[in-house]
């Protein structure tokens, strides 16, 4: 594996504007933020994506990704926020180290995000069948 910047940073080697830190996570300031208090809550261990991050971790980001947001919302004056987690390059992930952005938004123009197409309702069950047969 090549060297991670995210692990880099959990282990002090890269300085990153830090927010939150335990045994587990670390939080810290994008350095391209999308808006104004836009931050990243990852582990402190390696796993590329969601997928390989184990479900114990798992059960503690998303409270802990709330409460920080709550605290970004009332830090930055933000009425909402989005979490997105992007799992592997097709999906834009830059970083292959599982994390979260938390991005704070005041206006939906911040962050452009449009409906899909309609779906075909003929196709939609079977594409629901694959998933399902999948689990």
């Amino acid at each position: 594996m090549t060297k991670c910047i995210f692990c880099e940073i959990a282990n002090g080697r890269i300085p990153s504007i830090r927010i939150y830190e335990d045994n587990d996570f670390l939080a810290f300031m994008d350095i391209n933020p999308v808006t104004t208090g836009h931050f990243l809550l990852t582990t402190r261990q390696h796993y590329a994506v969601i997928h390989e991050t184990p479900d114990e971790l798992l059960a503690k980001a998303l409270p802990l990704a709330k409460r920080l947001a709550q605290a970004a919302m009332l830090g930055v004056g933000a009425a909402a926020y989005n979490l997105i987690s992007n799992n592997g390059p097709e999906s834009g992930q830059l970083v292959a180290h599982w994390h979260l952005h938390v991005i704070p938004r005041r206006r939906r123009e911040e962050l452009p995000l449009k409906a899909g197409e309609p779906a075909d309702l003929t196709k939609l069950p079977f594409v629901a069948d694959a998933i399902r047969a999948n689990l």
